[in-house]
């Protein structure tokens, strides 16, 4: 038996690792991953502990936020599922709710789709306790909730578990620092079937995730188009 020394570079010299061979062995001794261990030093410099680039906040930031910052109003503190679709604070988010009012794709008028150039005929406006979005069709929605996001603050929105199951899903372009207003909500019929969406229930979730530094110009600073928008609001230019 006999010690044999290795010494392992990670960017600079390491203290010798000593692995004990013994050649009357058939045993393999697995040898440190260097390029894992590399990778993981990376990461160390790069987010020292205490520090993230972006992290996701929880339910005690988004009440904190809620209730002394106005950041979302009305604001319920806890899920309320009894009877509905789940809304109001998860763990690391929000399930905000569906208004009663709605925007329907039709194609009575044999209307375009121009982005550049929206026509509002493209739409039937309805408001109703619950709506029937016609099959690989699309609706447009707002909701209950107003927000006002912080200036070091973006949100993602994903859909919910109950209609992701039914073919129904949530597009929310991300709220941007700063902004605040209404949220305009896309919802996509993705069956061969109708599908039916709830007013004032839960429709999706909103994540928050704070950066480790203000932006140099926030969505307010640039005077962004869809800022304090109210009611459902089309495309613009």
């Amino acid at each position: 038996m006999g010690n044999r020394r290795i010494v392992m570079m990670l960017g600079r010299p390491l203290a010798p690792v000593n692995i004990l061979l013994n050649p009357l062995s058939t045993k393999k001794i697995k040898a440190p991953d260097c390029r894992k261990m590399t990778q993981t030093a990376e990461l160390r410099m790069a987010y020292p502990r205490g520090r993230s680039a972006m992290s996701i906040k929880s339910d005690k930031w988004i009440r904190e936020q809620a209730t002394k910052h106005g950041m979302i109003e009305p604001f319920s503190e806890k899920q309320v599922s009894k009877g509905c679709i789940s809304y109001g604070l998860s763990s690391y988010g929000y399930d905000l709710r569906v208004s009663n009012e709605f925007k329907i794709f039709t194609n009575v008028n044999s209307a375009i789709i121009d982005p550049k150039a929206f026509d509002e005929r493209s739409f039937v406006t309805v408001e109703a306790d619950s709506v029937i979005v016609p099959p690989n069709s699309f609706a447009l929605a707002r909701s209950i909730e107003y927000f006002r996001i912080p200036r070091d603050v973006l949100t993602i929105c994903v859909g919910k578990s109950t209609y992701a199951r039914c073919g129904i899903i949530v597009n929310v372009t991300p709220f941007e620092p700063e902004w605040e207003g209404y949220v305009t909500l896309e919802i996509s019929n993705t069956t061969p079937l109708p599908a039916k969406v709830y007013a004032n229930e839960g429709l999706c979730q909103i994540l928050f995730f704070q950066s480790d530094e203000v932006c140099e110009t926030s969505y307010a600073d640039r005077s962004g188009k869809y800022q304090r928008q109210q009611g459902i609001v089309l495309p613009k230019l």
